[in-house]
């Protein structure tokens, strides 16, 4: 059964990834306090300025969030991945790794940039 909330979605994981995407949550939505959050493309989602600018993926060996405008993040330490030029993410393998003031500093740049620059889920 397809998660309907992020809740839902960190019940089904059933295991040290639930942690970490709890402890995600918890970061995004102090960085990110006026975002909305909810399941879209099967996984947790956070919404500003007109669009998507975080998300959350749980593999079976890591966690992934990532920035649909990752490519454009100041990133001094080089902690973004990605081939793409737009989408970045960064993998996380266990809670005590969780770069909790990048994720900060990602997640409050990608909301500056979305309210700047609008939705980044549209191209064009």
């Amino acid at each position: 059964m397809a998660a309907k909330t992020i809740d839902d979605y960190i019940d089904g994981l059933g295991d040290w990834r639930a942690d970490v995407v709890r402890r995600i949550r918890e970061l995004v939505d102090e960085a990110a306090p006026d975002a909305e959050s909810s399941i879209k493309w099967a996984q947790p989602v956070w919404q500003s300025g007109g669009g998507p600018f975080a998300y959350v993926k749980a593999f079976p060996r890591s966690v992934n969030i990532g920035f649909w405008r990752g490519a454009q993040l100041d990133d001094p330490d080089g902690m973004l991945q990605g081939e793409g030029d737009r989408m970045k993410h960064v993998p996380i393998r266990a809670v005590d790794d969780i770069p909790a003031d990048a994720i900060g500093h990602f997640v409050r740049q990608a909301v500056a940039l979305n309210r700047e620059l609008g939705n980044p889920a549209r191209r064009g």
